[in-house]
């Protein structure tokens, strides 16, 4: 089982240059510009989950000379961050769509003020390669195994929903990565829905198979959620993060397997399984639109439709996009 750090260790300016990172300065005049308007003294306390976004910020030579302080805290999955972030003891966190809309339902004191949109094939359905699951229709019955209010956690409801079957049709059982990961090799659990890294380590290295993705079923999305008392009161600090975030995300998408060998190195994983899952997500930063917004509300809707939300969320009312104009051009 992989086990992630607290903390990555640092690149050093020099190898970010050496991988060509430096061009990236020419299009990021706003950082400079944006020093003056920074407080000093300003400490950002910034959620992560293992080191995905601290990882590609670093490997694009973007967390040189911040005006600003980074307390960097890393998660294992969404919930835990959105909790922290709800408690106050992280003030910004990037976390997918299905959970984010969990947590700004219970009452999060936060907005949404920067977006990421993958491929949604990067959140998949497991089952373990002997399985005699072969389709959605076979989990009927069946336990799977995942975070409560995650995007995988999403992907049982909606894969249910599109193939004619109810919630109850399958038994739930919520569960963090590391546990699941276990409770499927038992054969605790029948199936697996998971995301990312440990779709790839399942695949590559377990044997897993994959029964549904969320192609059709998701929006890919992810976000970066900032607490109100932060946009408030260090709202150039957030735009300055998010606008290095997202040219960091612009930099790997360009140098995808110079990235993942790095980041496999920080977080302890092959750098086949890292290549694999940055290859099939495909992250990009995009601005907060309506077609983020038409895609949030039917997340949203589909949460209220099963009964994980109490009432109706207006998605149009969880995003702040004035922060928009901290992209690259």
């Amino acid at each position: 089982m992989t086990m992630f750090p607290d903390t990555l260790p640092s690149l050093s300016r020099r190898h970010a240059l050496g991988l060509g990172i430096g061009a990236l300065a020419t299009g990021l005049l706003p950082l400079r510009q944006a020093r003056a308007a920074i407080p000093a003294g300003t400490v950002l306390k910034v959620g992560d989950q293992k080191g995905g976004v601290q990882s590609v910020m670093e490997a694009a030579g973007l967390l040189a000379d911040l005006p600003y302080r980074i307390e960097w805290s890393q998660f294992p999955a969404a919930a835990p961050l959105l909790e922290a972030l709800n408690a106050g003891a992280i003030e910004i966190g990037y976390a997918g769509d299905a959970p984010t809309t969990f947590a700004l339902a219970a009452g999060t004191a936060a907005k949404i003020i920067g977006a990421v949109r993958s491929n949604p094939q990067s959140t998949t359905i497991l089952v373990p390669g002997a399985s005699p699951i072969r389709s959605v229709a076979d989990l009927k019955g069946k336990t799977v195994g995942t975070g409560r209010g995650s995007i995988g956690h999403y992907l049982v409801l909606a894969a249910l929903k599109a193939n004619g079957l109810k919630p109850d049709d399958v038994k739930i059982a919520f569960l963090l990565p590391s546990d699941a990961k276990s409770a499927l090799a038992a054969g605790s659990i029948d199936a697996w829905s998971t995301w990312g890294i440990y779709v790839s380590q399942a695949l590559l290295v377990d044997g897993a198979r994959a029964v549904v993705t969320g192609t059709g079923l998701m929006s890919g999305l992810s976000y970066q959620s900032a607490t109100l008392e932060a946009i408030a009161t260090k709202r150039e600090a957030l735009a300055d993060l998010i606008r290095r975030t997202a040219a960091a995300r612009l930099w790997a998408l360009e140098n995808s397997n110079a990235y993942a060998d790095i980041w496999a190195k920080a977080v302890g994983v092959d750098p086949t399984i890292a290549r694999h899952t940055f290859g099939v997500e495909r992250a990009r930063p995009v601005a907060i639109d309506t077609s983020v917004i038409a895609d949030q509300q039917a997340t949203a809707d589909v949460w209220r439709e099963f009964g994980i939300i109490p009432k109706r969320l207006d998605a149009a009312a969880i995003f702040d996009p004035g922060f928009n104009s901290a992209l690259p051009v």
